[in-house]
């Protein structure tokens, strides 16, 4: 018998220019990010499109705002 492990999403907006060129190009605009790990108050996060994973801070980030 196997158990679904269901995946955890976040939607992040740009804060920076640099964030935005990223968002822009590598995230194809967008919004929603896998889930890869939490720990000590960041989250590793993967962008939907397979492109790009970076780590945010949940307590605020200078480059990446969470919207949901």
């Amino acid at each position: 018998m196997k158990t679904a492990i269901k995946t955890e999403f976040i939607c992040v907006k740009p804060r920076s220019s640099y964030a935005q060129e990223i968002f822009d190009y590598s995230m194809y605009k967008l919004h929603s990010c896998r889930v890869l790990w939490r720990k000590n108050g960041e989250v590793g996060l993967e962008s939907i499109n397979n492109q790009y994973s970076f780590t945010i801070r949940e307590g605020g980030d200078d480059d990446w705002e969470i919207i949901k």
